[in-house]
């Protein structure tokens, strides 16, 4: 059920604010995932609680595994074995509906996987047909879609196999987690186009590390897992750093300064990327012990980009173009297409709608700011059109979000954090 609308909050002067975010989506759902089967039980401390990791967690439990709150903020994980026989509910979480399959294949017995409407569309054939060459049995009616049914034995032979992953990441990822439990290991190879977010290969890759697989990553394109046992995790989460992305942004377009807490010296997400192109775009960004300040200088300029391997911020990017002196050009990101919504098609439409020059390429986006006027910005079911959407109604007075509460998928909080932000320099959003 869509969430009510809700009125952005527009920025009556510059922001001065300091947000501290709860942690990254991608490392808390890999870290479940590979608890899930460690040599003991794990502790998760301050994960993040969202939609997807809820949905994560609630997915492990259905194959046996006990996840349990501890101390308030953190879980505990519990291995279990399971007997299959059970269904995972998806919902829209990519992260779910391609790293559980690998993991439900050690189950005796068969494990059914669905989601939200929208998820049905996302795609997973070279996922399920490398499941196939492993030797693993998934029925779906040839659909190469949700659902679909993975019949488990107990164990799974592993082995070599060849996929194009040009399409996610996550396809090589969901078979790195879980390819140390297989009798053979696995070793992949990725054939095609250039694989889209690398960096969240290098985040499991060093995931695996840090639980003590053995992971050979030295040949362009091919990842080896060993067999083996996989020692339990006690870990702090970092903060999701593109969940920052929205908040830094308002530096830029208050003319203002916002401070993230706790940004790591060295990170695996992609998000980090976000200090890059703030600061090509003009503002004046600080990386210190107490974690990441950006200030604006004197206005923002647009810029010519390549996301390809930080796609999941396109959205804000895009949304902090339409607002630039100058035109900015996002390529690289073709794949975005295939997440929560075709973001590309949404982005050039809804900006569109305000009165932006957008022309839609074959990869990406060229926008030529123009004068914005308010509308009912869509969503899409797509928690980052949420916040490229809370970035424009900073200078669009009146601009009114639809289904804002798809947000949660990632962090629940954002709106209320959004205005915390703001303070005293908005004038409060509303759901109407």
């Amino acid at each position: 059920m869509p969430s009510p609308d809700w009125t952005c909050p527009t920025a009556a002067g510059p922001v001065d604010a300091t947000v501290a975010l709860p942690g990254s989506k991608s490392l808390t759902n890999r870290f479940l995932v590979l608890a899930a089967r460690a040599g003991g039980a794990s502790r998760l401390r301050a994960p993040l609680r969202s939609r997807d990791t809820l949905l994560m967690a609630g997915a492990l439990r259905s194959l046996g595994v006990g996840v349990e709150d501890v101390d308030g903020d953190d879980w505990l994980v519990t291995p279990g074995a399971s007997t299959g026989d059970s269904e995972i509910d998806c919902g829209l979480a990519g992260t779910v509906m391609r790293f559980v399959p690998p993991l439900a294949a050690l189950a005796d017995g068969g494990v059914r996987f669905d989601g939200d409407p929208h998820a049905r569309t996302r795609p997973m054939g070279p996922a399920l047909e490398a499941l196939r060459a492993l030797g693993v049995d998934v029925a779906d009616d040839g659909r190469g879609t949700l659902p679909f049914v993975v019949r488990g034995t107990g164990s799974v032979r592993g082995g070599d196999v060849t996929l194009d992953a040009s399409a996610s990441s996550q396809f090589i990822s969901a078979l790195l987690l879980s390819g140390a439990h297989y009798e053979q290991g696995v070793t992949i190879r990725h054939e095609g186009a250039p694989v889209p977010s690398q960096p969240h290969i290098e985040m499991t890759v060093e995931a695996l590390r840090d639980v003590g697989a053995d992971v050979d990553d030295t040949e362009p394109d091919v990842w080896r897992v060993e067999p083996g046992p996989l020692n339990p995790l006690d870990v702090q989460v970092e903060p999701d750093l593109s969940n920052a992305a929205p908040f830094l942004a308002a530096a830029l377009v208050t003319r203002g300064r916002v401070h993230v807490p706790g940004w790591p010296q060295h990170t695996t997400q992609a998000g980090d990327d976000i200090r890059d192109i703030l600061d090509e775009m003009g503002a004046d960004v600080r990386l210190a012990r107490d974690g990441l300040t950006v200030s604006a200088v004197d206005g923002f300029t647009g810029v010519d980009l390549d996301l390809h391997d930080a796609s999941e911020l396109t959205p804000v990017v895009a949304a902090l173009a339409a607002l630039a002196d100058g035109p900015t050009v996002i390529r690289g990101v073709a794949h975005i297409r295939g997440h929560e919504t075709d973001r590309l098609a949404a982005l050039a439409r809804e900006l569109g709608a305000m009165g932006a020059e957008v022309t839609e390429t074959q990869d990406g986006l060229h926008i030529v700011p123009r004068r914005l006027s308010p509308t009912r910005f869509a969503t899409y079911a797509d928690h980052r059109m949420v916040m490229a959407g809370a970035v424009l109604g900073l200078a669009v007075p009146g601009l009114v979000l639809e289904d804002p509460g798809t947000v949660a998928k990632t962090l629940p909080t954002f709106t209320d954090l959004w205005s915390g932000m703001l303070g005293d320099a908005s004038a409060q959003g509303r759901t109407a």
